[in-house]
């Protein structure tokens, strides 16, 4: 079985300008219509989804991608085995589909994700 990615993310200290910014500079689409707030970006035809994060208190910002997985709780799992951890836990989101975010014993991070049909 393959593991795409599926979605990604910008995670920054400034979530309403990078919407501008990147909105601007790209004409993407952004919305935060959802159960969460979340800035949900439309980048065009055939493209993944995407969206813009609030980062953590004096977090740097960065790019987060996010593979699909089966069972996001056994890649936890296999992620700790492997030295790794989950830095996100992992979370049934209000539309269903289910998320973490593991750390890999440098520090990368990575999300995962169970995405619910549509």
């Amino acid at each position: 079985m393959t593991h795409p990615i599926v979605r990604w993310q910008l995670v920054t200290p400034d979530p309403d300008g990078a919407a501008r910014f990147f909105g601007q500079l790209f004409d993407w689409s952004v919305t935060g219509a959802n159960a969460i707030g979340y800035r949900e970006v439309a980048t065009g035809d055939g493209s993944l989804a995407g969206g813009i994060w609030p980062a953590p208190p004096g977090a740097s910002p960065f790019v987060q991608l996010f593979v699909a997985v089966p069972a996001v709780a056994d890649r936890i799992r296999k992620a700790e085995e492997l030295g790794g951890k989950a830095v996100v836990p992992r979370t049934v989101l209000p539309d269903g589909d289910v998320m973490a975010v593991v750390q890999d014993p440098s520090g990368l991070t990575v999300g995962l994700a169970t995405l619910r049909e549509r």
